[in-house]
């Protein structure tokens, strides 16, 4: 992937995709996909929405990423406040869990599930 098709699409780790194929395996969601998107609310204005959805929701406008078998979707909306932005998985100190690294937020909640662009 070039480096001007990074800016117009999302990153998925490997962390994220091993932590999303574990918790497909163990729901028994295999056919699944994983929806990510942005929606109003939140302390900061706009909320992160990450949810697994049947295969079948992918519609024509949605943007797809495949990596190692996991396929990440996010609408044509939402990918304008996340094109750049890399969705990982991080176990450490302060918590473990999803994250978005998102070039695009001004700014963050101190919790990190919300931000305003």
């Amino acid at each position: 992937m070039t480096t001007s098709e990074k800016k117009l699409s999302i990153e998925v780790t490997d962390a994220a995709v091993e932590h999303v194929k574990r918790f497909m395996e163990k729901e028994g969601k295999t056919d699944a996909v994983v929806r990510v998107g942005v929606r109003g609310g939140g302390c900061s204005g706009l909320s992160y929405v990450l949810q697994f959805e049947s295969a079948d929701t992918v519609g024509l406008m949605d943007h797809v990423i495949e990596k190692d078998s996991v396929r990440v979707v996010v609408d044509k909306k939402s990918m304008l406040y996340l094109a750049g932005t890399t969705l990982d998985y991080e176990d450490g100190l302060s918590g473990k869990g999803f994250t978005f690294k998102n070039p695009n937020a001004r700014q963050s909640c101190g919790c990190g599930e919300s931000f305003s662009a």
